[in-house]
């Protein structure tokens, strides 16, 4: 192949490498999860879904979704699972939004948190995207083959 080596990198594209996270000490993640599906109750917090990730992607084990009815309460539970969290030894603690959106993010590590009004959570549809509704093997169908066949 001509060119320089700048070029053929280029064509090659960015080096792979596998990164992986280490398993999480499961102690440590009943003790996250009771502690943010706890505070979010607490606070009003409606329609709190647990989702496991385990096997399904690579950047967290559990994602937790919930609806909050305004931007304030939004904001308040998101600053109520950073204290909590601090409490029990989870110091690592990212938020995004949380000054006043439709949507904030809670990057815990180990556990995702995200908290929505109800418009943007029917719009994103976290729980379609990575529920277990698409997991199983009977919405699989083998490419070139009917779902029904009389």
């Amino acid at each position: 192949m001509p060119g320089t080596a700048r070029k053929k990198a280029a064509v090659a594209g960015p080096k792979k490498t596998a990164v992986k996270r280490e398993a999480v000490q499961p102690d440590l993640l009943t003790s996250m999860l009771t502690v943010i599906t706890t505070s979010l109750d607490e606070d009003k917090g409606e329609d709190i879904v647990v989702l496991d990730l385990v096997g399904r992607a690579n950047f967290a084990d559990r994602m937790v979704i919930a609806t909050g009815l305004a931007d304030r309460q939004i904001s308040a539970m998101a600053h109520h699972i950073e204290k909590k969290l601090n409490e029990i030894g989870i110091k690592r603690i990212l938020i995004e939004g949380a000054n006043g959106s439709d949507w904030v993010l809670i990057d815990a590590g180990d556990v995702v948190v995200h908290l929505f009004k109800p418009e943007s959570r029917e719009l994103y549809g976290l729980e379609r995207m990575w529920g277990t509704d698409l997991d199983g093997s009977e919405n699989e169908v083998a490419v070139g083959q009917d779902e029904e066949q009389d």
